[in-house]
């Protein structure tokens, strides 16, 4: 067990812990609050770590319950040679929340996250209370995560650094602290090549349904989004007819990076 302690706050910390699931994954995740408090499990994004949530952690409310896993292939959790679909990652989730005895959570997912969210809910609504959708597209497929997955197919190991350094900073579009950044970036590098290409092609195989779900969804990202623009994010918002929408002026992809206070305050509202 590890206390993992944001410098930027004297808060409580995160702590660290490994779990195996009842497929005999075995995956790493944070986890803050206590285990009687709603719960909110945060999926992070691609190459990504719960650590891509240490900015917005020490900020939320201290009586939640809350979950952030490496999903399988990344940071510190186990690294199969198969099964990074959408669906893999999902049931993934699905099976963490029944190891920790979480009934029910509130799901918060990044970028790739928010599609391991959404199959989520698509997979096993009973098990989710809200969505909120950060950095999202009604589709994996946009003009950037084409161009990223033409560069992926060349990747080998070791992962270029600056390759992952171009990649990592090309999400952001205000100022995010160096020591933050380079944290992220090093995450990035310890991802195999193979996991790599197999998430992102798992992306674009494994479809979500359209199917305008019930449940209560936040999309909530930046305006100035390099991955999913303005418009995606609307048309994602518009999926849900219990849907809210929340732009922000002069962000890029990661809004829990670039204002962590202001993303906990979109939470906040949201009921989180």
């Amino acid at each position: 067990m590890v206390i993992f302690a944001e410098a930027e706050t004297s808060l409580p910390a995160a702590t660290l812990d490994l779990v195996t699931l009842s497929n005999g994954m075995t995956l790493h995740y944070a986890h803050q609050g206590p285990s009687t408090g709603p719960a909110v499990v945060m999926l992070h994004g691609f190459t990504d770590s719960w650590f891509s949530f240490s900015r917005v952690l020490p900020l939320l409310p201290p009586d939640l319950r809350v979950i952030a896993p490496d999903l399988r292939g990344h940071g510190d959790s186990e690294r199969p040679a198969t099964g990074y679909r959408v669906s893999d990652f999902a049931d993934d989730v699905i099976r963490l929340m029944d190891a920790l005895q979480v009934p029910k959570a509130v799901l918060v997912g990044h970028s790739m996250g928010s599609f391991v969210a959404r199959k989520v809910n698509e997979l096993a609504p009973e098990r989710v209370s809200r969505l909120v959708l950060v950095g999202a597209g009604l589709l994996p497929q946009s003009a950037a995560t084409f161009e990223l997955s033409e560069a992926v197919k060349a990747l080998t190991d070791p992962v270029d650094e600056k390759f992952v350094r171009q990649f990592q900073l090309g999400t952001i579009h205000t100022h995010v602290p160096e020591s933050f950044m380079e944290v992220v970036i090093a995450n990035s590098r310890r991802t195999p090549a193979r996991v790599w290409k197999a998430a992102l092609q798992g992306l674009f195989d494994d479809p979500i349904k359209l199917s305008r779900p019930e449940v209560r969804a936040l999309v909530v990202g930046g305006r100035e989004d390099s991955v999913f623009s303005s418009i995606e994010q609307m048309v994602l918002a518009r999926q849900f007819p219990r849907g809210e929408l929340q732009l922000v002026d002069g962000v890029g992809h990661s809004l829990h990076w670039e204002m962590p206070k202001t993303f906990v305050s979109a939470l906040i509202r949201f009921g989180v």
